[in-house]
Order: structure tokens, then C-alpha cells, then sequence
């Protein structure tokens, strides 16, 4: 009986140093709290509209809309077939969806959230969807098609296509006029300049085998690329191409994002972690902490204006990847030092 006390006592220890409100000793973030939200069905990304204070959640059929700043659900968008993110361009005051399901970007108004068009799609698999700020076009990366479509942010149409040569995971623009794209299938990056239209460069990222979410650090010239395969973050001179060096996470990565004034990389892991990095230079890196979240919380937002990040993710039943109804959530965590 003292044998199975004990054994019971230290199970109960690592359950509750495993909870998500528990933040240890060195901990550099620690939950704050859990947001819900309504409904069931798949989810994806999730972004941030910083100038309006809006956390946009996809969710299945429906693009959920949190107000960052009551932390509470105030609308949606509805009508959608199956979403994955969001482009959101304040200077026209319009978001835009990825219905990979539609075969179509969904644009609708930042404030009153109100559908404004369905923009049909000639490349199937709409997935990461993006806003480059030099060309003042959205980008969407359709995976089974191995291309980009490119939708005009005025007249609300498709307006080019774009050969990948790979199927698109996450991108990001410089502001300059180039997009970097990781190619998930084929272990590289692509460089797309949005001026000619087309792929101009691609760095293989070896030893980053399935790369997913991508984050820059323009100042220093470094793209952080996150890999599945081998469970590492990939440190790229976006320059020359070349790896500077890869860093351990978790498994099951999605999402990173760079927070440039704190010189932190958030990497969220479908293993019920986040890996935080410390930028200790542009060619150094260390591992700060290992964030206990939730299994499958995979994708991220970080707002610059608090420091929090994001995460949204349901309740499994435990073992397996069956969703427990109504318990689809976004985690909101809060730094600490």
C-alpha cells in the first residue's frame, strides 16, 4: 500500500508540473489563460490584425474573431467550405481567406467582418496565404498544385500564378520585394521575386527534412525554418543560402515566429510543446525553455505590441487524434522575465 501511495504521489508531481498554468523556475513564459471557442470541426492558422486588435482563429467552416483586448469572441465569418489563414491588408481595410476546400479566397471587411467577395482560384489546395507589402499583392500557396496564386487586393481577382516547383508550406516577404518559401516535399526554400513574378533562387536545407513555418530576422539576414523530420529549427543565411546551424525541438512543429526585440524564436510543436530559442547572435542560439501547451497545438500568433503568444488547439481523447467535442480553445501566454 506505501509502494502505490508513492507511485501515485509522483504521478500526481509530474501531472501538475506538466500543466499549463504551472510555470517552473527558469521559466521564460508561463499560461495565463484559455479562450473558448464555439463550435467543432479542423483549425490551422491563426493571425494577428495589430491595428485593430483582432485575433483571427480558423476554424473548419468558420474564421472566429477574438478581440485581443476583452479577450473575448465578438464575430465570424461564415459560409466557408475549409479554411486555413489569413491575409489581413489594413490599407484597403480587407482580410483574406484560403478556402482550400472552395478552391477560392474569401476577402471580407476588417471591421464589420462582412463577406466582400469569393475570389475563385485556378490552382487547387489553397492553403498559407500571405500579404507582400511591395507589391501590394496577396499570395496564396496552393500545396497539390506546387504554385502560388496571386490575387489583386483592388480589383479582388487572380490575377497570376506562380510555378513552385514543390509543394508551399509557410512564406514570408522582406518588404523588398522577395518572398521566401519553404518547399516541404523537397527539403528546400524557395526565393520568389515579386516583381518578375517567378522563383529567381532555391537553397536546399539540408539537414531540415519537412520544412514547415518560416520567420525572418531581416536585420541580420536569417531566416529561421522549422523541420518535422529531424525535429530542428534551421538557421538560413537568406544571402547565400547556406545553414548556419540547426537547433533541437520538439516533434509535430508547424509555426515559428520571431519576437526581434526580445531576440526570441517561439517554435510550436503538435507534441504539446513550444521550444523558445534565445538569439544569442546572428550565428548563435540556445534553447531557453521547453513550454508545456497542449497536444496539437501546432500553429501560433505573437503579438508584438504585448509579448503574448497564441496557440489553438481542442481536447483529444486521450491516445488518440479524435477531438473531444467543445473544447476548442486559444491559450494565451504571458512572458515572465
Amino acid at each position: 500500500m506505501k509502494t502505490a501511495l508513492k507511485y501515485l504521489l509522483v504521478t500526481l508531481i509530474l501531472i501538475s508540473a506538466c500543466k499549463p498554468g504551472i510555470a517552473q523556475k527558469d521559466s521564460v513564459y508561463a499560461f495565463y489563460k484559455s479562450i473558448s471557442v464555439p463550435g467543432n470541426g479542423g483549425y490551422d492558422y491563426i493571425s494577428i490584425d495589430e491595428a485593430n486588435r483582432h485575433l483571427f482563429v480558423t476554424h473548419g467552416t468558420v474564421l472566429d474573431v477574438i478581440d485581443m483586448n476583452t479577450e473575448k469572441v465578438i464575430d465570424s465569418v461564415t459560409g466557408l467550405k475549409g479554411i486555413h489563414g489569413v491575409a489581413v491588408v489594413n490599407n484597403v481595410n480587407k482580410g483574406f481567406i484560403s478556402d482550400g476546400k472552395g478552391m477560392a479566397v474569401v476577402a471580407f471587411d476588417l471591421k464589420t467582418f462582412k463577406t466582400i467577395a469569393t475570389i475563385p482560384l485556378s490552382k487547387e489546395d489553397a492553403d498559407g496565404i500571405m500579404y507582400d507589402p511591395s507589391s501590394k499583392k496577396v499570395f496564396v500557396f496552393c500545396g497539390d498544385a506546387n504554385a502560388t496564386c496571386v490575387i489583386d487586393v483592388n480589383s479582388l481577382k487572380e490575377i497570376n500564378t506562380i510555378d513552385l516547383g514543390g509543394a508551399p508550406e509557410f512564406a514570408m516577404p522582406d518588404g523588398k520585394g522577395l518572398i521566401y518559401n519553404n518547399l516541404e516535399d523537397k527539403n528546400m526554400m524557395n526565393v520568389i521575386d515579386t516583381k518578375q513574378m517567378k522563383v529567381i533562387k532555391t537553397f536546399p536545407l539540408a539537414p531540415c527534412g519537412g520544412p514547415t513555418g518560416l520567420a525572418l530576422d531581416m536585420k541580420n539576414k536569417r531566416a529561421f525554418t522549422v523541420c518535422r523530420e529531424n525535429k530542428g529549427m534551421s538557421v538560413v543565411n537568406i544571402e547565400s543560402g547556406k545553414v548556419i546551424t540547426t537547433v533541437p525541438i520538439g516533434s509535430g512543429v508547424d509555426a515559428v515566429k520571431y519576437d526581434a526585440d526580445n531576440k526570441l524564436i517561439f517554435c510550436s510543436n503538435g507534441d504539446g510543446t513550444a521550444t523558445i530559442i534565445k538569439q544569442n547572435s546572428a550565428d548563435d542560439y540556445t534553447v531557453v525553455e521547453t513550454l508545456q501547451t497542449t497536444y496539437r497545438a501546432k500553429t501560433m500568433a505573437f503579438d508584438k505590441q504585448t509579448g503574448n503568444i497564441y496557440f489553438s488547439a481542442p481536447k483529444f481523447v486521450t491516445g488518440t487524434k479524435e477531438i473531444v467535442p467543445n473544447t476548442f480553445a486559444v491559450l494565451v501566454y504571458k512572458k515572465v522575465k
